[in-house]
């Protein structure tokens, strides 16, 4: 049976948002990582952070938070990859991470599971998230085996895009309604808070 690890992608440089974490942006009065983690947490078998700079700024989670490996913020690539070692060193019973954005608080309650089993269903080595005909690479399911192959693509060929390296392995897609509100919704830009915080109002008790 599968052991999930968790990890949030907090680690991006926020620009559109005008620097700072996306994932500690207040949306109707939370963190919008509060409400990641909410949704998240129930689905897997612990939960790491992944981001770079002070960690003490997500002191309040009490959780760890593994910084890139790879310098220069390398992209959401370099963040599966610290969850990746960070499992492998700390959490020698975990087959598989399933990463997430931290920017994302419509996450589906069901998406661990689903990954999983299609994956399973699929014989395939990776998942990745689909909705309203887009694909999100980085909302994935990654087995803890392929740590070393991605770190050598990194390192070696320095291959920044997640497709290019998951082109190499068996990937299936797991498409989720976009109704009633798309569950990928990211949170790049105050205009986003804005539409989110509308939209959280039109779930009212579902959301």
């Amino acid at each position: 049976m599968a052991v999930i690890l968790g990890v949030v992608l907090a680690g991006g440089l926020a620009r559109r948002m005008g620097g700072g974490d996306k994932s500690l942006q207040m949306l109707a009065g939370r963190p919008i990582l509060d409400r990641i983690l909410e949704r998240f947490r129930p689905q897997v078998d612990g939960v790491i952070l992944n981001a770079n700079g002070d960690a003490a700024r997500f002191a309040r989670w009490n959780l760890p938070v593994a910084g890139d490996a790879i310098p220069d913020y390398a992209g959401p690539l370099a963040g599966v990859l610290a969850g990746l070692a960070w499992a492998k060193q700390n959490r020698p019973d975990v087959s598989d991470i399933v990463t997430v954005p931290g920017d994302g608080p419509f996450l589906p309650r069901d998406l661990v599971a689903r990954m999983v089993a299609a994956r399973d269903k699929a014989g395939a080595d990776l998942a990745c998230a689909v909705s309203a005909g887009q694909a999100y690479p980085v909302v994935g399911l990654w087995p803890v085996r392929l740590h070393d192959d991605l770190r050598r693509a990194m390192v070696d060929e320095d291959i920044r895009k997640v497709d290019r390296w998951t082109a190499r392995h068996k990937l299936v897609q797991v498409e989720f309604a976009a109704q009633p509100v798309d569950p990928f919704f990211n949170a790049n830009t105050p205009d986003d808070i804005a539409e989110a915080e509308r939209l959280l109002a039109q779930l009212g008790d579902a959301a």
